[in-house]
């Protein structure tokens, strides 16, 4: 399930779908270009709390994935724990591959 979820990231990146960072995604939320946001385990407890409401408030699904080492190599990004997908096609399959992997 894990490579399923980590082939279609890498897939979302190569197409220019996957954003990456603190404030980009926040941006890309303003703009409703954010369609799926994911969170590693290990980001801050108030970074958390401010992705919970802005992802409420923009009515965007955020996901709580992975931790930053694992995804950082995973993207080629260098200590980055805030995710964006643009591409409501790979949020979709993304999100539900991690609600399976949550079941």
């Amino acid at each position: 399930m894990k490579q399923k979820i980590d082939t279609y990231l890498g897939f979302a990146k190569k197409s220019r779908n996957l954003i990456t960072g603190y404030n980009t995604c926040i941006y890309a939320a303003q703009k409703n270009k954010l369609k799926l946001l994911l969170i590693t385990e290990d980001v801050s407890d108030n970074t958390k709390k401010k992705f919970m409401e802005l992802t409420k408030a923009e009515k965007i699904p955020m996901k709580i994935y992975g931790t930053k080492e694992q995804l950082s190599k995973l993207t080629g990004e260098i200590d980055k724990g805030i995710f964006g997908i643009t591409d409501s096609h790979f949020a979709q399959i993304i999100g539900k591959e991690l609600d399976n992997k949550m079941d």
